[in-house]
């Protein structure tokens, strides 16, 4: 048994277990058993991908994504067998595939005996009663109907009991027909109506039967082939972490462990040319790490002492120590599995369409095969009900809505693991759907548009600084307190201040009764003091003037800094500027996002003076600075009410609100978790070309759905009346009914080849 949350191999009779969903998982503590009870949804798949058996996977339908339950099975809905949510990397081949070929080569065999029997038998068997024929035929093709194809009556008897008539519908009752009446004709053919004979006696269908079976077991063969391909992306994905990692033990004895043994707080190396085995910090070394199996950037990054590690990635030539810090079903790879999985399986508006179609398709066509029997039964030419029978069938056979259905899940399935392999990950269908018909992107400036890794600028003093210890140099005092306070804050600007407070050597004291302001700034006590550090709104709400500095503040908003001014006791200290490198590929991605038409606003808490030098450098013409966490919804909801298709990108806690708003809310990978769970997208670098390369497979998706289903609705559209034999006044032309099999077989295995295309986008 694996334990889901971290990974690690527990006895099957562990005393801490948990039952979700009918299914028994066990846990290595207590503290992994409260986890998973807490949330048991997010962690079933990560327990299939880490290694549980099948009877642990929580299967799902492609078609229909809310069937889910533990282990194989099959849709009630659609009838297709259900697949694991997650893919499994040792879960070996399809069962379904592998059953379905085994009846496909055992019965083939039979089919092509009894197909030539049936064209040819009266040529090579000269002297063979036609019955006699007939009987043969019957000894040959029931193992082909009643053991070849007993999935199949399985599926249709299923989809009639519980209302849910489905491809399998139309081709057990098909196959049925065809093969009961030729067992009735065979065995008592005087009993058989003289509107059923042809040549003299009454005539049989067992090869079209038997040639419908294997032409189906033939498409679902590469049907189920195709669509194990959806997967790869996910299974690549998977197959990226290590299998082992090197453990160094307390006293510094070195062994190599199983992947899953691996705790948090494990100091572990990893050797020049090794892969990162879980996420964590270095504590000891410097090296370059290639990062681009998990973002999609290809140069490597630079790694030192405190820097973060993403597990999988690839180490260069240095040597890393490093502590883990999450392991198992928490780690940057497993949860970008778990968001591709989750969102392979949601349903995107355009399908929900071709749901509703193919419910009702189904339906109208055993209405229509009604109408052909009775019409060809009465109205057609000798031997009319034998016309009748073989256009009915024909008629049940080449409609196949399988291809309706598959049509958008297919493209989504191969749209999500590209765009996963690129860095990019759609949260669900909607959002792959949605972000092509974005007009206008508001975008937020520190984490978005910058680094989000500020640098600390300068610090201004307006007067002397009341401090219990004696400081070198100007600036110091000030610096000492705000800094003081800013060590409670998880904010990049506050990381910049304590950081350099730390470098000059300062002792920085407990800040007491901290409370930030999101948008605005932090407040709290220090020494016994109240000191607030923020912004311009931070200093009104406050009743503090902050027109002392103002002058030297613009100055430094108009250099591209960021300044927050300090206040102690009610009165202004001083000021602190922290400066934020523009990402490299912002500006062309600004660029190309303009040349795309899409409307570019910034909208940023920081000061209107410091937001317009960057906007300058990125050619933004739209700015709007201190704006607060609601004012940035407002504004989305103000577009969006103006009739603009709003896309967010936001890195932060004070951009959620916005983030949610928008029509489509990108979040950048480098952010916090709460901006991630309200966007609909998200970055896995924060880089922002990634916008253009999630447009461009959004608009490539969509194509391709569009395609898949007017090829489907085209094909039914044409066969079914063909099949029904309305050409047959004009041009003399019917369709056998094992042409139309192989038709129904094509349109499937189609529709899901037209899909894998979008693995090349």
């Amino acid at each position: 048994m694996i334990d889901p949350i971290c990974g690690m191999e527990v006895a099957a009779d562990s005393p801490r277990r948990f039952t979700f969903e009918a299914t028994t998982y066990c846990f290595c503590s207590d503290h992994c058993l409260r986890k998973f009870s807490a949330d048991p949804e997010k962690y079933v798949g990560a327990a299939t991908s880490s290694g549980a058996g099948s009877s642990h996977a929580i299967h799902t339908c492609p078609m229909h994504p809310e069937v889910r339950q533990p282990g194989p099975g099959v849709c009630p809905k659609c009838g297709m067998a259900l697949e694991p949510e997650m893919p499994a990397l040792d879960a070996g081949e399809n069962p379904e595939r592998v059953d379905f070929r085994r009846r496909f080569w055992w019965t083939l065999p039979l089919t092509i005996a009894t197909f030539v029997l049936a064209m040819w038998g009266e040529r090579l068997l000269p002297g063979v009663s036609g019955a006699a024929r007939n009987w043969t035929q019957l000894v040959l093709a029931s193992p082909v109907v009643l053991w070849g194809a007993a999935p199949f009556f399985a599926r249709c008897i299923a989809s009639i009991r519980t209302r849910n008539p489905n491809m399998w519908t139309l081709i057990g009752l098909g196959v049925a027909a065809a093969y009961l009446y030729s067992v009735a004709a065979t065995i008592a053919p005087d009993a058989i109506p003289a509107g059923f004979h042809a040549h003299g006696g009454a005539a049989v269908y067992f090869e079209a039967a038997a040639v419908i079976v294997s032409l189906t077991l033939m498409g679902q063969l590469l049907e189920l082939g195709a669509r194990s391909r959806t997967s790869a992306a996910l299974r690549a994905l998977l197959d990226l972490a290590p299998a082992t990692a090197r453990r160094i033990g307390e006293h510094g004895a070195e062994e190599d462990i199983p992947l899953a043994h691996v705790h948090v707080g494990d100091r572990l190396r990893v050797r020049p040319g090794e892969k990162v085995p879980v996420d964590g910090v270095v504590v000891e070394g410097r090296s370059s790490v290639d990062e681009s199996m998990v973002t999609g950037e290809s140069i490597p990054v630079e790694k030192g002492l405190g820097d973060a590690l993403v597990g999988a990635t690839l180490n260069g030539n240095g040597s890393l120590v490093m502590r883990a810090e999450h392991v198992g079903a928490e780690t940057v790879l497993a949860r970008i599995v778990q968001m591709v999985a989750a969102a392979q399986r949601s349903r995107a508006p355009m399908q929900r369409l071709a749901d509703g179609v193919s419910y009702w398709f189904v339906l109208g066509v055993v209405g229509v095969a009604a109408v052909t029997f009775l019409a060809w039964g009465f109205l057609g030419p000798e031997p009319r009900w034998l016309y009748a029978l073989v256009n009915a069938v024909a008629v049940l056979i080449i409609a196949c809505p399988c291809a309706l259905g598959l049509a958008t899940p297919m493209s989504i399935m191969v749209a999500m693991g590209r765009g996963a392999s690129g860095g990019v990950l759609f949260h669900d269908a909607e959002a792959i759907e949605s972000l092509r018909r974005v007009d206008t992107l508001v975008v937020d400036k520190t984490g978005t548009l910058t680094e989000g890794k500020p640098a600390f600028h300068s610090v201004v003093e307006l007067g002397p600084v009341p401090s219990s210890a004696t400081d070198s140099a100007r600036g110091d005092d000030l610096l000492r307190v705000a800094a003081s306070l800013d060590a409670a804050s998880e904010h990049p600007l506050a990381d910049a201040i304590v950081g350099e407070a730390r470098r000059r050597g300062l002792v920085l004291a407990k800040a007491e009764r901290f409370e930030a302001a999101t948008g605005l700034g932090v407040r709290g006590t220090v020494e016994g003091r109240a000191v607030a550090i923020g912004n311009t709104m931070l200093m009104m709400e406050g009743g503090i003037d902050a027109s002392p500095l103002a002058e030297q503040a613009e100055r430094l908003r108009q250099e591209g800094a960021t300044v927050m001014f300090v206040a102690i006791d009610g009165r202004l200290a001083g000021l602190v500027a922290v400066d934020d490198p523009i990402r490299k590929s912002a500006p062309d991605a600004m660029r190309r996002l303009k040349q795309a038409g899409i409307r570019v606003v910034m909208a940023t808490g920081d000061g209107l003076t410091t937001a317009r030098a960057v906007a300058a450098k990125l050619g933004i013409d739209e700015v709007r600075g201190e704006v607060r966490p609601e004012d940035k919804r407002a504004w989305v909801a103000k577009l969006q009410a103006a009739g603009h298709r709003v896309a967010m990108a936001g890195d932060g806690i004070n951009d959620a609100p916005a983030l949610a708003q928008a029509d489509v809310g990108i979040s950048m990978g480098t952010g916090t978790d709460v901006a991630m769970a309200a966007g609909k997208v998200t970055l896995v670098k924060g880089d922002l070309a990634g916008i253009l390369r999630a447009r461009e497979l959004s608009e490539a998706t969509v194509a391709n759905m569009k395609q898949n289903l007017a090829f489907a609705l085209a094909y039914n559209a044409l066969g079914v009346p063909l099949a029904a034999g309305v050409l047959y006044p004009f041009l003399g032309i019917l369709l056998s009914p094992m042409i139309a099999a192989a038709a129904m077989s094509f349109s499937s295995v189609s529709v899901v080849a037209n899909a894998l295309r979008l693995r090349r986008a």
